[in-house]
């Protein structure tokens, strides 16, 4: 292997003898790349990583796959053809393994992908009959969960591109008025990658007027009208600098403005979850339960009598999953640590009326946090705005 992967196989290993498990086995996934720089898309096809507690890991894959994986520093590489049988492949990867328990009176655990199709799951439960199985987050989880130098390099420049693009479409300003919300989405998506962003992270959200008040609504032809606040949210993936691999890491940003005058309630609700992600934000340190942030942001925003309105968790984890633990919900004791890097994004929304969102990624550090997003949070538009 290459670092950093190198360092996270040896880390799985420690965590697979914490959990009591012999065995982890990834498809393409967040958790595969997590441990090579891999990136595939499922497919009907056989790809499985083996990582045992003890002994080197193994990768069966296609045989079309076999240039790629030799940057990856695996030397157990077994490819198949069409012509084999790939699950024979398999067998022969595990009898080679010889999983023991650790307890000479138990079976041993394996640990499979979180994400995995149930065909491949199924194959391998009928090649380990007596083996106790698991989920690969109780091993990955906690490796995962807080995020080295490089992946934080990278989340940095993802936020860094949604700044821009945030500034850029701020400043237009009239100019978005009778642009359609799926006029302006594509526009987004082509300005994210102009600044050096890769595929979307998610679809692109524009949600104008009464539009907005549906937290993850799809754009369409609705046209913007002056004067009606606009709910935008979107981000881009962005490689990171990694010796060896082409894992990625998401951008994720959410501003609401308004083209003119706004209605009459909005200035009073738009503060309302200014302050609420204000005081969230500052609420982050390391020994702070993640129900805590989510309890802090709430708080604000029933004090302002919008509480009915604040209808999802205040954020959520980011790494090479836009979404990923940890979840900042009510009643999540987990404890923030230096690392853990997640959304902080409180909401209203008043049905027919217009919905607001502002949302930053943060990044827990030794004594709080650090903003990886930095434009404006207001709502004013237009070319003169203060950037």
């Amino acid at each position: 292997m290459h670092p950093p992967f190198d360092a996270r196989i040896e880390a799985c290993r420690r965590r697979l003898e914490t959990v009591g498990a012999e065995l982890l086995i990834c498809f393409p996934s967040p958790n595969l790349t997590y441990l090579t720089g891999f990136v595939e898309s499922p497919s009907e096809r056989h790809f499985l990583l083996f990582v045992p507690r003890d002994g080197a890991p193994a990768i069966v894959a296609p045989a079309m796959y076999g240039a790629q994986l030799e940057s990856l520093g695996v030397a157990n590489v077994r490819l198949w053809d069409d012509e084999t049988d790939p699950l024979a492949v398999v067998e022969d990867v595990l009898e080679g393994m010889a999983l023991e328990s650790a307890d000479s009176a138990d079976e041993p655990t394996v640990l499979l992908d979180d994400r995995m199709w149930t065909t491949f799951n199924h194959d391998l439960r009928s090649l380990l009959p007596g083996a106790e199985f698991g989920l690969a987050s109780a091993a990955l989880e906690e490796l995962r969960i807080r995020k080295d130098e490089t992946e934080l390099a990278a989340l940095r420049r993802a936020g860094e591109i949604a700044d821009r693009v945030s500034l850029e479409i701020r400043s237009r300003g009239e100019e978005l008025v009778g642009t359609t919300e799926a006029e302006l989405a594509s526009e987004i998506d082509s300005l994210l990658a102009a600044e050096g962003g890769g595929e979307p992270a998610f679809e692109t959200i524009v949600a104008a007027g009464p539009n907005g008040a549906r937290p993850h609504h799809h754009p369409g032809d609705r046209e913007i009208e002056r004067g009606e606040p606009i709910v935008l949210d979107f981000g881009a993936f962005v490689g990171s600098d990694l010796e060896a691999g082409t894992a990625r890491y998401p951008g994720d940003q959410t501003r609401t403005i308004v083209v003119g005058e706004p209605p009459a309630e909005y200035e009073r609700v738009h503060e309302a979850v200014r302050e609420a992600q204000r005081a969230a934000v500052e609420a982050v340190e390391p020994g702070v339960e993640a129900g805590e942030i989510d309890r802090v942001a709430r708080s604000v925003i029933d004090e302002a009598g919008y509480g009915d309105a604040f209808v999802h968790r205040t954020g959520h984890g980011v790494g090479l999953e836009v979404h990923e633990p940890p979840y900042i919900t009510a009643g999540n004791d987990r404890e923030l640590e230096p690392g853990m890097v997640f959304s902080v994004e409180p909401g209203i929304y008043l049905e027919g009326e217009f919905g607001v969102r502002i949302e930053d990624l943060v990044a827990v550090t030794d004594g709080g946090c650090e903003r990886l997003n930095n434009s404006p949070r207001g709502w004013e538009s237009g070319r003169d705005v203060d950037r």
